[in-house]
Formats: structure tokens, C-alpha cells, sequence
């Protein structure tokens, strides 16, 4: 077997779903991210249902992308699905100013970031050591 065929074979069972221009910060999706690491994905969009942060609903329409995407393209389980990786990135920083007294400026810094979300198919656990 070639080394293409087994990079293939690991490539099938992730699940991904990148989600460009979030307008928020890193520093405001990275705890939320961490948050959902590991979890079941109905388990994850449900806290973030019910989280107060405004960026969730972003980060909600990304993971149920990633669920659409498991389902219709590898033919997954949804209820098996847990969230592998959730990570965010830098992205463009827009610059406004502000006029502020005695004709100076100060500088209004709008940034934005690329959310990615990655899932995979939970395996049956076995269990190690004596049968009782």
C-alpha cells in the first residue's frame, strides 16, 4: 500500500467546516472555542444556545455546517459526531477613526477572524483488562 492511500484513509473520517470573516476577536472566541472541544455536537450547540456571548450564533451556523457536510458527504451518524477540534484565526483588522478633541484622532480597531471546526465519528471504546 502506498503512503497516498493511507493519508487518504485518515483524511475520510474528519469532517470540517471553515467559516471566514467572523467579526469578533481571537481573544473573545478562543475561551468559547475551548469550551466545545471533545463534546458531542448536539451537546455543544446546546451550550452554546444558551451562552450569552453574541459571537455564538456564528460559531453555532459553523458547527451545524460541519454536521451538514458529515452527514450528506461521508454519510456519518449525527448523534455519533463529537467536535475533534475547534480553533479561530487572525484575520483582517479594519481601521476607523474617531475625532476626538483638539483636532486629534484616535483609532478604532474592528478585527475580524476565520473560525474552523472539525468533527469526527466517535469509535467504540474498548475496554482493557479483566471481564467481569
Amino acid at each position: 500500500m502506498s503512503k497516498k492511500n493511507k493519508v487518504n484513509k485518515n483524511k475520510n473520517k474528519i469532517v470540517k467546516s471553515i467559516n471566514n470573516n467572523i467579526r469578533s476577536s481571537v481573544r473573545k472566541l478562543n475561551p468559547i472555542l475551548k469550551g466545545i472541544v471533545g463534546k458531542k455536537v448536539g451537546v455543544a450547540i446546546r451550550d452554546l444556545q444558551f451562552s450569552e456571548k453574541r459571537i455564538t450564533k456564528d460559531i453555532r451556523k459553523t458547527i451545524n455546517s460541519a454536521v451538514a457536510n458529515a452527514e450528506n458527504n461521508f454519510q456519518y451518524d449525527i448523534d455519533k459526531l463529537i467536535v475533534k477540534e475547534a480553533y479561530c484565526g487572525k484575520k483582517i483588522t479594519m481601521k476607523r477613526f474617531r475625532p476626538r478633541a483638539k483636532g486629534r484622532a484616535a483609532p478604532i480597531l474592528k478585527p475580524y477572524s476565520s473560525v474552523t471546526i472539525i468533527l469526527t465519528e466517535m469509535k467504540k471504546m474498548e475496554s482493557h483488562g479483566t471481564e467481569s
